[in-house]
């Protein structure tokens, strides 16, 4: 594992990116629908009024979710700490990169777990390798908008490679 595990949210270096990219709907998990790109209404700066309060008020589906770190990165790495609460103009590129940082942080979750797979050499190296480019590189606005239709497609496929060695969890995806 990496010096720093991506994958591990820090809610403090973020700028509150869940709560202003993610929708939902009204239901069993949320008390009221709210629309991708639309600050939540609870949201206060870059902290949630009724964080301490969340289950009792209606909204277990925020408990439950966790961006594995994508909103951290994204504001850290790929904006130097910048929000897009102070800087407008960063609201799309922000949501943007991190929507692609959520799938590159899905995809290192499912090669660490393909570990425990047993793995021929080749496929195993494979692994590895796809996941030290993923955790080491430090990744744009650009990059992340062009992941899906590139690496993250030759990492899918190598997932689908990989029933040869039995069924695989749900979470793999393919």
């Amino acid at each position: 594992m990496p010096q720093t595990d991506h994958l591990r949210t820090d809610c403090s270096k973020c700028a509150a990116l869940c709560c202003l990219a993610l929708a939902f709907d009204r239901g069993r998990d949320f008390a009221f629908d709210k629309n991708p790109g639309e600050p939540c209404r609870n949201l206060s700066g870059h902290s949630c009024t009724i964080h301490d309060r969340l289950d009792g008020e209606g909204m277990r589906g925020c408990v439950a979710y966790d961006c594995l770190g994508a909103g951290n990165r994204v504001v850290q790495e790929v904006f130097a700490g910048r929000s897009w609460q102070s800087e407008p103009q960063l609201t799309r590129p922000m949501m943007e990169a991190f929507s692609g940082m959520r799938e590159v942080h899905r995809r290192i979750d499912l090669l660490r777990a393909a570990e425990t797979l047993p793995l021929e050499p080749g496929d195993e190296r494979i692994r590895c390798e796809f996941l030290e480019r993923l955790e080491r590189h430090r990744w744009s606005g650009a990059e992340l908008n062009d992941f899906e239709v590139g690496l993250a497609l030759e990492i899918d496929l190598f997932f689908h490679g990989l029933h040869r060695y039995g069924p695989l969890d749900p979470a793999f995806g393919v």
